[in-house]
């Protein structure tokens, strides 16, 4: 009989679950469902060069129709997941549309987070194509932006805004620095200075009391008593898992999916978890983690087609976290653990004022993470020492070693 695998959700995580099933020599059933009726597409250039006009919706399409057909791969578009009978091993759509599986991979990710200021003309999040695009319009319009957020989707859009040419740029959030989820205080006031000499103004430690409709276009109330003015507002504090429709299920759902270490939803061995909507237990920390990042959800969705494939040769998964972000002319990398009490170093690169490294390490010396900026070869080295036990002191010597072989390929 042949087997059918149903992965819900047609984001990074679904598509390239879909497409490692293949590689892995799956011969079964592959049935992709997705609740947007547009062709998967990839997220992270949606706050950067689709905002910017300069990347369209077919070049960050991730999977079409024929490479679908080609790859033995069903879509299911516009079709959204209602509820998952997990004893039954049935996915329900909308519309009461029954799928029956020998194993599921729910990706469903995250939504972002609503505006708490209620939905209206002007407001704006950044989660789907649609959204980028009604963003995109809005900013060419012109007018002042105020940005509620501070955190990387909040930071990118301030940087394209400026990018486009708006000169009256805002960036609030109740938070003292930018980024605070995975920098310190110190390292952060970097990226602070780096929005304020690009022409942004940063109002952080104060938070948005209201946001309301005035005569020539919003009026954000601050707690600091002050009133911005704006044509645009973009809301971006945060997302939330998209698990609501398994709260029948009988899955452990807490911030979403709970999974044990390959990626499986604890006492449901067929039902498995990718990226923004997994909390697994991630071994080498000990603890459940749930990761918001590109880059896990294409790693977990490999070992999750393995498993699938092949039951009897379980992968665990422990991935080496790791993020990026494009802001004006710095490209931001972390890998690792960042922020929070570790101790840290900083060292600089060919140019300080933009090239540079930032060390994490534990009490004892242990090298844990890294912040990046404009430099690759750092990040290489940096990720390379994440894979095995490494201290600070090592890590900062083969990083100011790359620094030196750079020179000397310069001179040469």
């Amino acid at each position: 009989m042949t087997r059918t695998t149903v992965i819900v959700g047609s984001s990074v995580g679904g598509v390239r679950t879909a497409q490692a099933l293949r590689v892995a020599g799956y011969d079964g059933e592959v049935v992709l469902v997705g609740e947007e009726h547009t062709l998967p597409y990839d997220k992270p250039p949606l706050s950067k060069g689709m905002l910017a006009g300069t990347t369209t919706a077919d070049a960050i399409a991730l999977l079409t129709e024929p490479a679908a057909d080609k790859a033995g791969i069903r879509l299911m578009l516009g079709r959204p997941a209602t509820r998952l009978h997990v004893d039954e091993r049935i996915v329900e759509l909308a519309g009461g549309e029954r799928l029956a599986f020998d194993d599921v991979v729910i990706a469903t990710g995250v939504r972002a987070r609503p505006s708490p200021w209620g939905e209206q003309p002007g407001v704006h999040v950044v989660r789907t194509l649609d959204d980028a695009v009604a963003l995109g319009a809005a900013l060419r319009q012109g007018g002042p932006l105020v940005v509620i957020g501070a955190g990387f989707i909040g930071a990118e859009v301030a940087a394209t805004a400026r990018g486009l040419g708006l000169e009256d740029v805002t960036v609030v959030d109740p938070v003292p620095v930018p980024l605070s989820r995975v920098l310190n205080p110190a390292v952060a006031e970097r990226f602070t200075r780096l929005h304020a000499d690009r022409g942004v103004d940063t109002r952080f430690g104060v938070g948005v009391l209201g946001i309301d409709q005035a005569a020539d276009g919003l009026a954000v109330r601050l707690t600091d008593g002050t009133t911005l003015r704006a044509a645009t507002v973009v809301v971006g504090i945060g997302a939330v898992p998209n698990d609501e429709w398994l709260r029948s299920s009988g899955l452990q759902i807490d911030d979403g999916v709970v999974c044990d270490q390959y990626s499986r939803a604890v006492g449901a061995p067929h039902v498995h978890a990718v990226g923004d909507v997994a909390r697994w237990f991630h071994r080498r920390h000990g603890r459940l983690v749930r990761a918001e990042h590109w880059t896990n959800a294409v790693e977990q969705a490999t070992c999750v087609a393995h498993n699938i494939v092949h039951p009897d040769r379980l992968r665990t998964y422990e991935p080496v976290e790791y993020v990026w972000s494009d802001q004006y002319d710095w490209k931001i990398q972390l890998a690792g653990q960042t922020g929070g009490d570790l101790v840290h170093v900083t060292v600089g690169g060919a140019d300080p004022t933009r090239t540079f490294a930032v060390l994490y390490a534990d009490p004892d010396g242990g090298f844990r993470g890294a912040v990046t900026v404009n430099w690759p070869r750092a990040l290489i080295a940096c990720r390379r020492a994440l894979t095995a036990t490494h201290t600070l002191v090592e890590v900062r010597r083969t990083v100011e070693a790359t620094l030196k072989r750079a020179s000397v390929g310069a001179a040469g």
